[in-house]
């Protein structure tokens, strides 16, 4: 699955929370690649040699660079020579072009980093959660035939969705075998890259899919919860039994069962929670003990109603924001979300998102954040005010990403305020009132 599944999808930055710490984390819904499949049984490279490895072009190329155009014709040769048919090569590769505003992308990958709670603020927000309730009920019929099969709650796999796609809004519309050429051509992640576009042409030639309809991001993530290529290879499935692994179209089906088999493939545990928020009792110290629910209990970590949490298995204690922010008891599930992307934040973001799918309750502990927070339509009317004043915001989203905190930043200069760039309630007034 994408392994990587944000985008940036699978080169995203990593969230770094640990345990009694409130690091900040990544901007993106997908801050880190998940592993991936090894496809190549020779473990040769099949990077041409007309561009060195690690080399990489300082301003992007035109798109008719006749050097990327050899470099294309080589690939092509050794993809060949790997088992790849001439002819899906060819049509893989029909049109293909340098493309620059990949390489910018790539290039431009903001160091953003973002507090937990401002993470959760957009990754759970109540669009996010109504709109997840929606698709739910819509796709119920199939989500119920994935928990059946593969042993993964319905709700946990609508979250994935939720945050990897935006319930298939936003799959990306890039062609791929472009995308990861351009990436591979590049060099800076060349052999990753190039590991990728041969998986991406074994996906074409086992004919789930033909070359143009194969859409995604600009990082090779594709499908409704973003699978690159050798992921899709190792873990797709066709669940409406039509022969092909169909991740691209408009129906989700097989884009949430592969989702539930890859969780099921490192372990999922139906019936057993991501995790519980708990009170913690005065004077704990962070561990990274695992005992079972009622040994924390015997220790005065309890649930938020007070009584001990019920024995799903052995748990953890995990502090996001540190000890004066929430406190979760997270189970082996926790860790199994973490393959599908190794962050503690994308995990409670999953858990988190999927209990309130199912109409659970929001996490009740105060977060340290220091600053009146936004709702989700009032961060919209935030950057509409910002748009108004001259301020880039690229789109009306909700979502206190780079370009939105650096419009914050700019607006709070210019009336003479400290320049935190959070989107507060205090933003918010000064925007309607100066």
């Amino acid at each position: 699955m994408r392994n990587r599944f944000y985008m940036p999808a699978i080169i995203g930055l990593s969230l770094g929370i640990g345990p009694g710490c409130a690091s900040p984390v990544a901007e993106s819904l997908r801050p880190e690649a998940r592993p991936s499949a090894n496809i190549s049984q020779t473990g040769q490279s099949t990077r041409p040699e007309a561009r060195p490895s690690g080399q990489t072009t300082e301003t992007p190329l035109s798109p008719e660079d006749p050097a990327f155009q050899r470099w294309v014709e080589q690939y092509k040769a050794r993809a060949i020579a790997q088992g790849i048919s001439p002819s899906v090569v060819n049509n893989a590769f029909s049109g293909v072009r340098y493309n620059a505003d990949v390489i910018s992308k790539d290039r431009n990958q903001a160091e953003f980093k973002r507090q937990i709670w401002d993470y959760l603020d957009f990754a759970v927000s109540s669009d996010r959660v109504e709109k997840g309730q929606r698709a739910l009920r819509a796709n119920n019929r199939v989500l119920e035939q994935i928990e059946r099969t593969y042993g993964v709650e319905k709700e946990v796999v609508t979250a994935v969705w939720g945050l990897e796609s935006y319930y298939g809004e936003r799959r990306g519309t890039l062609d791929v075998i472009e995308a990861m050429a351009t990436l591979a051509y590049d060099g800076r992640r060349g052999a990753f890259f190039e590991k990728q576009l041969l998986a991406a042409l074994q996906i074409l030639q086992s004919g789930d899919v033909a070359p143009r309809d194969m859409k995604g991001s600009w990082a090779g993530a594709m499908g409704h919860t973003q699978f690159i290529p050798t992921s899709y290879l190792a873990y797709a499935v066709d669940i409406t039994g039509d022969g092909r692994r169909d991740i691209w179209s408009d129906n989700p089906a097989d884009s949430l069962a592969s989702t539930a088999a890859y969780l099921k493939r490192f372990g999922w545990t139906k019936g057993q929670p991501w995790g519980v928020e708990v009170r913690l009792p005065q004077g704990f110290s962070p561990t990274d003990a695992k005992r079972m629910p009622s040994d924390w209990a015997a220790q005065g970590v309890v649930a938020m109603n007070g009584r001990a949490v019920p024995n799903h298995g052995s748990a953890r204690i995990l502090l996001p924001a540190g000890t004066q922010g929430a406190a979760f008891m997270v189970f082996d599930n926790f860790n199994v979300i973490k393959r599908y992307n190794n962050a503690d934040a994308y995990a409670i973001g999953v858990g988190h998102l999927g209990d309130r799918i199912a109409g659970g309750q929001e996490i009740q502990t105060p977060w340290p954040r220091g600053y009146d927070p936004l709702n989700f339509e009032q961060r919209q009317d935030m950057q509409r005010l910002l748009q108004r004043r001259g301020f880039e915001i690229e789109k009306i989203d909700g979502i206190a990403g780079p370009n939105t905190v650096a419009a914050i930043q700019a607006f709070q200069r210019s009336v003479g305020v400290t320049p935190d760039g959070y989107p507060s309630q205090q933003v918010l007034q000064l925007l309607r009132t100066r």
